[in-house]
């Protein structure tokens, strides 16, 4: 079962990796049990307390939604070990018939080589006319004519080679052998026989006959065989006892692995004109095979988006996968899908309230422990209610989530804006809560860090701004914004790197040394995004 990857934007915050993964333990307890959660960056200091308090580990990291080869419906044809018989790998591919080549794989699993149809063809055309064994294992002989070993001289060899020579009828000389390199095909034929094992010839195969015990005792160093295919079809089988390693092919391979990309993997095969290509995994192991038709309908990645809407802020590959829901409370932004699918959202602080509701209408209890993740969802987006985009219905429902997993709101506030951040890096915290937007022909990005005391991070302003200047230039912004929100004083202290023009007419302030105090601002997404959109048009 494909999976359905819930997921939220990109350096999530509390409400964003536990929205992901309320919807998905939603959606899997009322049955589709094909939807995980999921995330796109790193897990903050203050999410992975909520998590570790409430008993969960962080959802799956994935990295992109691209459309990959592992997400192809591939074929997985026998794979075959170098030493296989020419004859076994025709019975292979004969029963693989969509397949016109299949993999040859080391004892490890790695490729050795590829073995096509067109190769086992050259090899008989080639053998019509030289019509001579190399050093082919025995085994592999007896196993082609389902033959067993006669005498004490076959049961020392390991390898028979020699011209292929079919001595009948025995009257006609010109017909019989007289090279010791033979290998001799011959019926009931006593006289035959006993000629062949004084020449010392290399191996001797009796069709359809049995050997006298006088014959078998001789002393020689002939392997004698016997075989119950009749000498026509002992030739023709003895050819395929060949160990595939020396007609499969081995050098110029072209192969694909499972993360490589479909766009990638088609450039790759307008270039190359083989009939199919094995797939490797992360280990070089091969695990099937890929032809043009495999490429013509790729199944795309499945996704629901929770806690956003914008491209700029989802997984990098989004327009690759197909979105089947997006859960959310910001502005509608301009993500696009191609077909209708279930879009929520609603005016409310966070995302959680939302999916608790959507609980609700199910008739579903979430656990004692998603549900203390969901409070501490809703006063971590909501600033502990503080922050103007927080509803009354923000409040009714993580009071009730409170109350089922039995914590109280004010000391689990307390303790998630508590969370040490001064031994963080300045480019771990401007990271952290970072969102990218375009507004009006305007690049730019706003990070926030929610804290109890922003004088003291704001000491490290200098820090900030060299990496805030760095990551401006870097990605062609015009305006980057780092937002120091207090709980306590109920504002923001912003660092800027950008006009100053822009900070003073969107926020009425006045700014000084990159930097500007805003009272009563607490929320990026109702707050400070209004009011560059207002200025910009």
């Amino acid at each position: 079962m494909d999976p359905i990857y819930v997921t939220g934007h990109r350096n999530p915050d509390t409400d964003s990796i536990v929205a992901a993964m309320a919807y998905a333990a939603l959606r899997n307890a009322c049955g589709d049990r094909e939807y995980v959660a999921a995330c796109l960056g790193r897990v903050s200091d203050e999410t992975q307390l909520v998590l570790d308090r409430f008993g969960f580990q962080p959802p799956r990291h994935i990295a992109d939604m691209f459309t990959q080869v592992r997400d192809l419906t591939y074929d997985t044809p026998p794979l075959l070990g170098p030493s296989v018989t020419v004859g076994r790998a025709w019975e292979t591919l004969q029963q693989e018939r969509s397949n016109t080549a299949i993999p040859v794989a080391r004892e490890d699993g790695t490729l050795y080589g590829m073995l096509s149809r067109e190769d086992i063809a050259n090899y008989n055309m080639e053998l019509a006319t030289v019509g001579e064994l190399d050093e082919v294992p025995l085994f592999n002989v007896l196993s082609v004519l389902e033959g067993r070993v006669l005498n004490e001289a076959g049961e020392h060899t390991d390898t028979i080679q020699g011209e292929l020579v079919i001595a009948l009828p025995q009257s006609r000389d010109n017909l019989l052998f007289n090279r010791k390199d033979s290998i001799i095909l011959c019926g009931h034929q006593p006289d035959m026989i006993r000629r062949a094992l004084e020449m010392n010839v290399n191996a001797l195969v009796v069709c359809q006959a049995e050997v006298d015990e006088e014959l078998r005792s001789l002393p020689t160093t002939t392997c004698l065989i016997c075989t119950p295919h009749d000498a026509y079809r002992a030739a023709r089988l003895i050819f395929q006892s060949v160990p595939i390693d020396r007609i499969c092919r081995t050098q110029e391979l072209v192969c694909f692995h499972l993360d490589d990309r479909i766009d990638d993997v088609k450039e790759q095969v307008l270039q190359h004109r083989e009939p199919c290509y094995p797939i490797l995994d992360e280990n070089e192991k091969v695990v099937g095979v890929l032809t043009r038709y495999h490429l013509l309908r790729p199944k795309r990645k499945r996704v629901v988006l929770v806690d956003h809407n914008e491209i700029a802020q989802s997984v990098p590959g989004l327009e690759e996968a197909e979105i089947v829901e997006i859960i959310d409370h910001h502005r509608l932004a301009d993500i696009q899908t191609g077909t209708p699918i279930y879009m929520r959202n609603e005016p409310v602080g966070s995302t959680n309230p939302i999916i608790a509701g959507m609980f609700q209408e199910r008739g579903l209890m979430p656990s004692t422990g998603m549900a203390g993740m969901m409070a501490a969802a809703i006063l971590s987006d909501t600033v502990m209610f503080k922050s103007p985009t927080c509803t009354e219905r923000d409040k009714r429902m993580a009071e009730r989530m409170a109350r089922i997993a039995n914590v109280s709101l004010d000391e689990l506030g307390k303790a998630i804006f508590s969370a040490s951040v001064g031994n963080r890096s300045a480019k771990d915290l401007l990271f952290t809560d970072y969102k990218e937007f375009h507004i009006a022909g305007h690049d730019l990005a706003v990070a926030q860090i929610t804290c109890v005391d922003s004088p003291s991070m704001a000491q490290r302003k200098e820090e900030f701004l060299t990496i805030m200047q760095q990551t401006a230039k870097k990605n062609g912004y015009d305006l980057l914004i780092l937002m120091l929100t207090d709980v306590l004083l109920e504002g923001t202290q912003i660092i800027y790197v950008g006009d100053d023009d822009t900070i003073q007419q969107a926020f009425n302030v006045v700014p000084k040394d990159n930097t500007a105090f805003l009272p009563r601002v607490m929320s990026r997404k109702k707050q400070v995004i209004p009011m560059l959109s207002a200025l910009w048009g």
